[in-house]
């Protein structure tokens, strides 16, 4: 079987089974599952790519949520404006997230991107979420958990998919 094709299947079916799962236990961002899925493939494919998307993933998403507790525990938004006081913090942390390339394991800096970038559509874009209480609690609600679980989740899912797709090819080549 073509890889393209082998891709699809699995892509597909893991794709549907993965919505399935995440609707079913709720609570669990799917578009961040398939944001993560999606770094996967763009960083290689394969277990080293598990491990970076993993990781980078996770870092942005912890540098984004310090950043959202510094915009709102900070009081300069008064001061300054909120424009201002969330881009000064914004630059500075991904000056972070960029910096710390410097040490091998945050080094993909698309995936560290992916999960800043990610942690931030779920404050801005999920009403009631950008509050202090929910950064700082043990919960769903707190975006730098629900996101990072979400994105290791469809990392995971992508390492699967790329495995099943490998096989689904080895198996039509295979001598009769």
């Amino acid at each position: 079987m073509k890889q393209l094709t082998a891709l699809t299947i699995s892509i597909g079916v893991l794709a549907a089974v993965a919505t399935w799962l995440f609707l079913a236990v709720g609570g669990i961002l799917i578009w961040a599952a398939f944001l993560a899925w999606a770094c996967f493939y763009h960083t290689g494919g394969d277990r080293d790519a598990l491990r970076n998307t993993v990781v980078g993933n996770v870092f942005g998403s912890l540098v984004g949520w310090v950043a959202a507790i510094v915009i709102l525990a900070v009081p300069l938004a008064a001061t300054l404006t909120l424009p201002i006081w969330a881009a000064i913090v914004v630059g500075i942390t991904v000056a972070i997230l960029v910096y710390a390339a410097n040490i091998k394991a945050f080094s993909v800096i698309p995936a560290g991107f992916y999960g800043y970038a990610a942690t931030f559509a779920f404050l801005l874009q999920t009403p009631g979420k950008l509050t202090l209480a929910n950064l700082l609690s043990l919960s769903l609600s707190n975006a730098f958990l629900v996101v990072a679980l979400s994105m290791v989740i469809g990392a995971v899912f992508g390492y699967v998919s790329a495995t099943a797709g490998a096989a689904l090819m080895k198996k039509e080549t295979a001598p009769a």
